[in-house]
């Protein structure tokens, strides 16, 4: 196993890779290869690679992975309908 890793290494410095990127092929090919593993269970992919659920999600967002979308920070409905309050400064 130690072999072909070194061997894994030995092509991606010869492919002139940074190490950045490198971290990135190796991160997005294992977590693809655990959620097909899983079925697309991702509690089951991210105990698999021992990271937390949330990790896990914010990876596949970041790599575009098992159709994952960014995530839209937005007001809850009720609130987003209401004007914003304004302070009046009195104590």
């Amino acid at each position: 196993m130690k072999d072909r890793f070194d061997g894994l290494v030995q092509h991606l410095l010869d492919g002139g890779f940074f190490l950045q990127q490198a971290i990135e092929v190796l991160e997005k090919s294992m977590i693809q290869g655990v959620l097909d593993r899983n079925k697309g269970n991702q509690s089951a992919a991210a105990k698999q690679l021992g990271i937390h659920r949330n990790t896990l999600q914010r990876k596949m967002v970041e790599y575009a992975l098992n159709g994952a979308r960014s995530r839209v920070n937005r007001k809850p409905m009720a609130r987003a309908a209401q004007p914003p309050k304004r302070k009046t400064g009195i104590a």
